[in-house]
Formats: structure tokens, C-alpha cells, sequence
């Protein structure tokens, strides 16, 4: 290349240098020096790595140019999509194009890119129609898309080369194979089918599993790559340059597979929207769905995000008209039949059914499940006893040193505090002035317990987080699960029970009915067509939207409902909304900034306040909550928010203003 020049991104994660810089190509790494490879160049006054992303015949700087000092690898690594997205993830979350190109492109390991071939082999041979389908005939329905109306149009449209985008709101199915994983597996074998590639993103390994083996049986275990985060750095690695260099074109993994240089990318998919293993805990804090939804615009390529539940946020985009609603033509024939402890004639046969943990309807529930195959029975908490509380007047009770909450945590075992471990004091109650002790909250291990003792005899099998089972035989057993951990059966579960339901309406945050909704749903959905389904532990659902919309199984309702409530509220996601949590000299220097900005009458400060530092400790850090003010007709001002924090990062960057700052845009709680 004649161009001697080189524009580098540099790896600095200091605001006010969020920009690109130029440097000299010395004559021995003319023809190395390319955009997208890894060089090493000398910054502020130290040897850094960085990227070269254009090479131009002139510089735009007056002065002498510092030379490239090595070209790290001749593999081009950052393309100029991933250049875009990343700087459009930057803008978007109020960050620094570093911290997102540090998520986007792996560390490099040497051995594993000598290890690939570097030609590209040809182009796959296109999958048949049949298998597509799931029989012989050309005009039967594609495979895991027959209970859906728009499933056969879908799929004609990703064959035949076009980028139709999607919320796909997937029906209950038992844990079949047949079901929402061959859907996506269909689904990516459409976009083989026209020569084009896939980025497949999923919440957790069980998942991946499942989609997987779906995915071997239309397309061959060789077509795809695994990206996830249990892979090492080496094998890691090598998958992603497979896919850069064009070995395979679908990628199949967990959040960070949503960077995958896929190339003719297609498709881009995600499972369970609302699930929080999608959220980068890694400044900026991208979403897998912003990630998606940027790379689909981009590079055209089609869009679809399924899960049995819909989140405030997709349910916005639907609403708007950018995403098709994609459901099944009549659910109640697949949906299990749900029925609330306590409600309507079952509070007269069982005055107890409305507090007791385990009522009658639970109990016969389990009794007549166990003798047509296995029994799930969710519960929202780890642990033997998860909380202590007044025998007499019910209110939780603390540690006397920490005011932390007291746990027991085996069988025989005394109260600790789960925060400074001390034993339980004996303090008395604060209300009443009692001394004895209640459980209040549950654990999934004394739950197996007293399942067993309930149902003698019976097999128990415990998944829990560390320990989560894929899978459970279709004989008859218990299954005592914690959320998110339910393992799938075979035939699915003779019946469900979901116990303690209170606990996860009173987490207290912003999205709390719509994520007990969701995980309510996930573990409903395993049970087989019109099998019972009991939720124990909420007030009669007339009162209560989120069980609600679990009885007439129609999580649209709820998000539309929700969605109405927060356009009238101001509230995220019709309101942009970003948190600054730091030392509170820090933050209060951040509110006045902010305030006095350019951008301070388009945006509204609220704090800051105190945040509890955790276990016994005094409050330390305080914490801002920002929004987008609203003008005329309601309107919020789109895109103020991340620039206002990205010139507040830059100034105290530039200032090198003391009193370190977390900014995150889009949090997932509020309240946390």
C-alpha cells in the first residue's frame, strides 16, 4: 500500500481521548500495515496496542508523526463493520469505542491462529427443502413453525434472500426438541439456504445444548461454531477466527457471541429477551439486544427475537411498527392449565390456600402428577432457610451487629447472618418484642425436604444453581428447581407447581411483575399441553397483572399494559434513563456539571442520594439518576442523554478529576 499514513485506534480508555490517531508507516510495514491489523505504537510516552483502521496518503495533523513500532499480526481482525458498530454502540451507551472494541474482538493467541487454514473454503452446498420442512413435501408447514400462522411466509422469505425482522412470541411446547429450538434451527438453515450467515445468541449453556442438537440435525455438526464463555482462551479464539476467515457462517453462543464477524451476515437471533445473562456487566453495558438490532441495521440482515414471554422494551419496538408480531394461532391447546392457590372455590374448600405453603390443590396437584411421570416444583430461593421472622408478629428479623438478614443453613443448623456470619444474638423482635424465631423464606433445600417427607417414597432431584440438571427422565419424580434452573423432561412435567410467588412480585424493581412473569412462564412452559399448573403464594390474580397474564397466558397483554403505564410515568424505556454512582464529592460534582451543561435543560437530574455500601458498612456511595426531559407534545430529547455523559466523562478525563465515576445508561433495575 502507498498510503503513508496509518489512522490507529489506540487501547486507551480515557474519555477525552476517545478519537482515532495518526502515525507514520515506516517502509518495512507498508504492505503489513492494513486496516484492521493489530500494530504496536508509542502512546502518551508508553508502547500500546491498537488497530489500524484507514490508511490515508496525507495526515490532517500539522506535525511530525510518530512511526508504527510493529504490526502484531497480519490477521484482519477489526472489519470495517465492526468499526461501525462499535463506534455506534459507543455513541449510543455514552461510552468509549475502547471499552466496546475490548468486548467485540478476543485477545489474540498466537498458536490458534497458526492453527487455522487461512483459505476460505467454498461456499456450503445449500440444505434441502425437505429437511427444512421436516417431510418430503415441498408445501408442509417448516419444521417448529407449524403452530404459527406467519411461520411458513418467514421462512420462504429467509430462503429466498430477504431480512424480515420479528418478535416472535413463542408457544408453551413441553420442552420438546420440536419446538422453539427447531424453530431457530429452522430458521438458520432458511438463511444457509441462501448463502448468507447467522449469529445465534442464547441466555445460558442449557440453551446453547438444546438449539445445538437441533442444529446438527438440519445442518450437520460442522457448519456451526460454539462462542462461549466456558471455552478457554486458545479454543476460543480459534472459533472466532473460523468465522472470521469464512469456515463456517453460523455462530451459535452466549452474549458475547453477538460480536462475531460473521461474514454475508443474514441473521441475527435471541432467545429470552428479559433474561440478565444478556446484559454486559462490562462498561458501556451493552444489551445483546442493542448489539443485535445495531449489527441487523447495519448490514441488513434479518431480525428475530423469540421467547415465551416479551419484555417492556421489545413490546415498544412492536408497537412502533419496526417488529412484526409473530405468535401461535391458538395457544389455550398448548398452553398448560394454570390455577391460582386460594382464588375463587378453592378458598372455600381450603380456607388455608391462600397463606399456606404447600394447600391441598399443590399437594394433589403433586400426588396425581407422580402417577403419569415427573413433577416440577419451582421455587424463587436458594438455600435451607433463606429468612428468619417473628413467631408472633411476622416481621423479618436482623442481625443485631449488621442489621443483615438471619439464615439457617442446613438441617439442626443455628441462625447466622447471611452479610458478617455472626450467630444469631437473640435480639428481640422490634414490633412485638419476641424472641422465638419463623422461616419466612424458604430455599430449595428444605423444600426437597419436605417434599419428601409430604410424598414418601418418591424420588426427589434437586437443580440449583452450580449443580443444574439439562434434563430429568420421563419417570415419575420431583424436581425441586430454583428459578432459571429448571431442567427440561423428556415427555415434559406431568404437572407444576410454583411455589412462593410473593417473592418474586416483591423484588421491589421497576420490571419486577414482568421478570416474575417471565420466570413463571419458563417453568409452565415445560409442562405438557393442559397439564396443571398451581401458583401458590399471591393474593387472588384479579388484583395482581403479572399472575393475570399467567392464567390467560398472554405476556402481551402485560408488556402492553406495562409499556402504557411508563410512557405516562416518563419512565425507561419511553424515557432514556442512566445512573452515576460514585463517592459522593464525585457525584455531586457530576449533578452540578450536568445541570449547568450545554445539555442541562433538556435533561432532568434526580440526587443525588445515598446507596448502601453492603454488609454493616456505612453508606458511602451516592448515586445521580438521569433522564431525557420531555418538551412539546411529551416528546423526550432522543440522544441528549449519551452525549451530555459522554462530554462528562471527557471533561473529568481531561481534568483528571479525582473520585472514580460508574456510568451506565439503560440499567437493568433502578432500584438496585
Amino acid at each position: 500500500m502507498d498510503e503513508p499514513v496509518a489512522v490507529v485506534v489506540v487501547d486507551s480508555h480515557l474519555a477525552h481521548l476517545d478519537r482515532p490517531f495518526e502515525y507514520a508507516v515506516p517502509a518495512d510495514l507498508a504492505d503489513r500495515a492494513r486496516p484492521g491489523v493489530r500494530v504496536r505504537v508509542r502512546f502518551a510516552g508508553r508502547q500500546v496496542d491498537g488497530f489500524v483502521v484507514e490508511r490515508r496518503a496525507e495526515a490532517e495533523h500539522a506535525g511530525r508523526l510518530a512511526p508504527l513500532l510493529k504490526v502484531v499480526s497480519d490477521e484482519v481482525v477489526l472489519t470495517p463493520h465492526l468499526v461501525a458498530l462499535c463506534r455506534d454502540l459507543a455513541d449510543h451507551y455514552g461510552g468509549t469505542f475502547a471499552d466496546v472494541l475490548r468486548l467485540a474482538v478476543p485477545p489474540r493467541h498466537a498458536r490458534a491462529e497458526r492453527s487455522v487454514p487461512a483459505d476460505s473454503p467454498e461456499p456450503p452446498a445449500p440444505t434441502s427443502r425437505a429437511s427444512l420442512s421436516g417431510g418430503p413435501a415441498p408445501g408442509d408447514a417448516p419444521r417448529g413453525w407449524q403452530p404459527y400462522p406467519a411461520g411458513a411466509a418467514l421462512i420462504r422469505r429467509l430462503e429466498a434472500g430477504e431480512s424480515p425482522a420479528a418478535a416472535w412470541l413463542a408457544a408453551p411446547d413441553a420442552g420438546s426438541p420440536e419446538g422453539w429450538p427447531a424453530a431457530l434451527a429452522t430458521a438458520v438453515a432458511a438463511v444457509h439456504v441462501s448463502g448468507r450467515g447467522s449469529v445465534v445468541v442464547l441466555p445460558d449453556h442449557r440453551d446453547i445444548e438444546r438449539v445445538a442438537t437441533a442444529l446438527d440435525d438440519v445442518l450437520g455438526p460442522d457448519s456451526y461454531v460454539r462462542l462461549t464463555a466456558d471455552l478457554g482462551p486458545e479454543q476460543r479464539y480459534r472459533a472466532w477466527v473460523r468465522v472470521l476467515r469464512g469456515h463456517v457462517r453460523v455462530v451459535l453462543g452466549s452474549r458475547s457471541a453477538a460480536f462475531a464477524p460473521v461474514r454475508d451476515l443474514g441473521l441475527v437471533v435471541w432467545w429470552d429477551d428479559g433474561d440478565d445473562n444478556l446484559q454486559e456487566p462490562r462498561a458501556p453495558y451493552p444489551h445483546v439486544r442493542e448489539v443485535l438490532r445495531r449489527r441487523a441495521a447495519l448490514c441488513g440482515a434479518a431480525l428475530l427475537v423469540g421467547g415465551y414471554t416479551r419484555t417492556v422494551q421489545v413490546q415498544q419496538w412492536v408497537q412502533r411498527g419496526e417488529l412484526p408480531d409473530v405468535r401461535a394461532d391458538s395457544v389455550a391447546a398448548l398452553a398448560p392449565r394454570v390455577t391460582v392457590a386460594g382464588e375463587g372455590h378453592l378458598a372455600a374448600r381450603d380456607a388455608a390456600a391462600a397463606v399456606a405453603r404447600m394447600p391441598s390443590v399443590a399437594w394433589r396437584a403433586v400426588k396425581d402428577g407422580l402417577l403419569r411421570g415427573p413433577v416440577l416444583v419451582q421455587v424463587p430461593r436458594r438455600g435451607y432457610l433463606a429468612g428468619l421472622s417473628c413467631e408472633h408478629c411476622r416481621t423479618a428479623v436482623r442481625c443485631a451487629a449488621c442489621a443483615g438478614p438471619l439464615r439457617v443453613t442446613a438441617a439442626g443448623g443455628s441462625a447466622t447472618c447471611a452479610w458478617c456470619g455472626r450467630p444469631d444474638a437473640g435480639r428481640a423482635c422490634r414490633e412485638c418484642g419476641g424472641t422465638t424465631r419463623r422461616s419466612r423464606v424458604v430455599g430449595e433445600e428444605r423444600t426437597a425436604e419436605e417434599v419428601g417427607r409430604s410424598f414418601p417414597g418418591s424420588r426427589v432431584v434437586v437443580s440449583r444453581a452450580g449443580n443444574v440438571l439439562a434434563s430429568v427422565p420421563a419417570r415419575p419424580a420431583v424436581v425441586v428447581a430454583t428459578t432459571g434452573a429448571e431442567p427440561v423432561a423428556e415427555e415434559g412435567y406431568a404437572a407444576t407447581l410454583l411455589l412462593d410467588g410473593w417473592a418474586l412480585l416483591d423484588r421491589g424493581g421497576l420490571d419486577a411483575g414482568v421478570e416474575a412473569l417471565r420466570r413463571w412462564s419458563a417453568a409452565a412452559a415445560l409442562t405438557r399441553p393442559g397439564g396443571p399448573v398451581v401458583l401458590v403464594g399471591v393474593p387472588p390474580h384479579a388484583g395482581l397483572p403479572p399472575v393475570e397474564a399467567l392464567v390467560r397466558w398472554d405476556p402481551t397483554w402485560l408488556a402492553r399494559r406495562e409499556l402504557e403505564e411508563r410512557v405516562s410515568l416518563g419512565l425507561p424505556p419511553a424515557r432514556r434513563t442512566a445512573t452515576v454512582t460514585g463517592e459522593p464529592g464525585a457525584v455531586a460534582g457530576a449533578a452540578e456539571a450536568l445541570t449547568t451543561g450545554p445539555h442541562g435543560p433538556r435533561l432532568e437530574v434526580l440526587g443525588p442520594l445515598p446507596v448502601s455500601a453492603g454488609a454493616g458498612e456505612e453508606e458511602r456511595a451516592h448515586r445521580l439518576v438521569i433522564r431525557e426531559a420531555t418538551g412539546r407534545g411529551g416528546l423526550s430529547a432522543a440522544g441528549v442523554l449519551p452525549r451530555a455523559l459522554q462530554d462528562l466523562r471527557a471533561a473529568r478525563s481531561l481534568r483528571k478529576t479525582p473520585g472514580e465515576l460508574v456510568v451506565q445508561l439503560d440499567p437493568l433495575d433502578l432500584d438496585l
